[in-house]
């Protein structure tokens, strides 16, 4: 699965969720995964024991993902060839190890 070219981690914020860029590095590694791409953070209502990251809509070329933690939340964006069931197959083996 791991891919040796490896995929692009845009950094276009200054601020991250706690612990989410390490889980994001690995998922460059994956085969089909071309770009992520964190985005809008902000204030969720009910609150994230640990880092959880959701696959949320489809976008051209990819997938939206919401990444919570504590009361707070992340846009991701990923540009990828996988499927939504590979893609949440990678982000479950990434949020394991």
């Amino acid at each position: 699965m791991a891919n040796s070219n490896g995929g692009r981690l845009v950094w276009n914020h200054s601020t991250h969720l706690p612990g989410l860029i390490p889980v994001l590095e690995q998922l460059t590694r994956y085969s089909g995964i071309q770009t992520i791409t964190p985005a809008v953070i902000g204030r969720a209502k009910s609150h994230a024991p640990r880092l959880h990251l959701k696959v949320s809509v489809p976008i051209r070329g990819g997938f939206k993902i919401i990444a919570r933690a504590g009361k707070t939340f992340q846009e991701v964006f990923i540009l990828t060839e996988l499927s939504k069931g590979e893609l949440e197959d990678a982000i479950a083996k990434v949020l394991k190890s």
